[in-house]
């Protein structure tokens, strides 16, 4: 494992151990532990074994609802997919992603059928905002370890890591998200918005702590990648409360929208 200052790109976040089991690789490091993942890598992982679950039908994921119950540690993973509720036209699947028989992520989701051309197309007003054309350098400001954020390439149209306030940014993947296998645009998307938080935060990372428990994201439709962005905003209320909420779009419009619920306290 590199040490702080030292930023070595892994193969991928995860290596396939065979069974649903995977093992994490450095750079799915978040900024506030050594130890602990970035909540993105294993929450692109959830959304991959979500949407590779076998269908009969031409099911599409409309929306994920992420919950996280604590630091997720670096170590072996197991990831497991159940129907709750199944039918032609729409299901509703859980995964979980467990380490050493404890659960520390879950994810539900709806799959709805496709059908193409059944309804005149009703688009919104948001416009694709330019990518720049140079990457943005710089992270959190007194953060010198983070592999994650290394593991991908940012952009920034507004904002940046080392500004508080609402940003926009561009964002893809350097490396897979499973080794051996090509980073979908939907798995592109998930591993970068649960960062909307930190991309647009309102209070100082070294004097703040600012948490998602979950992590939402409702899809109209499908983000095509390599390259995806999003548009966030955090509001904080003096209790300790807190909300991030992002529009998704990838190079041909808006994609969906997200929202992170937030515990906010002192570092």
């Amino acid at each position: 494992m590199s040490q702080p200052g030292q930023h070595n790109l892994s193969s991928a976040f995860f290596l396939p151990l065979g069974g649903g089991r995977y093992e994490p690789t450095e750079s799915t490091i978040g900024p506030w532990a050594p130890g602990t993942q970035h909540g993105g890598p294993p929450g692109a992982l959830l959304m991959h074994a979500l949407s590779t679950y076998p269908s009969d039908h031409d099911l599409q994921i409309a929306r994920i609802t992420i919950e996280i119950l604590g630091p997720v540690p670096i170590g072996a993973c197991e990831v497991s997919v159940e129907r709750l509720r199944g039918g032609k036209r729409i299901e509703l699947l859980r995964a979980q992603y467990a380490m050493g028989g404890k659960v520390y992520m879950t994810a539900q989701a709806w799959r709805t059928e496709r059908i193409a051309g059944i309804v005149e197309r009703k688009p919104g007003s948001f416009v694709v905002p330019t990518m720049p054309s140079t990457e943005t350098a710089g992270f959190f400001q007194g953060i010198d370890y983070f592999p994650y954020g290394h593991a991908l390439e940012w952009r920034f149209v507004e904002g940046g890591f080392d500004q508080l306030g609402p940003a926009t940014v561009w964002a893809r993947a350097r490396i897979p998200l499973v080794e051996g296998r090509e980073i979908s645009g939907l798995e592109s998307l998930i591993l970068m918005i649960d960062s909307a938080n930190g991309v647009s935060a309102e209070l100082d990372i070294r004097q703040w702590s600012y948490v998602p428990v979950d992590l939402s994201v409702g899809l109209f439709r499908l983000p095509v990648g390599p390259w995806v962005g999003m548009s966030a905003r955090t509001v904080i209320e003096p209790d300790g409360i807190g909300q991030t909420m992002s529009t998704a779009f990838d190079s041909a419009g808006a994609v969906g929208h997200s929202m992170q619920t937030l515990f906010v306290r002192p570092q």
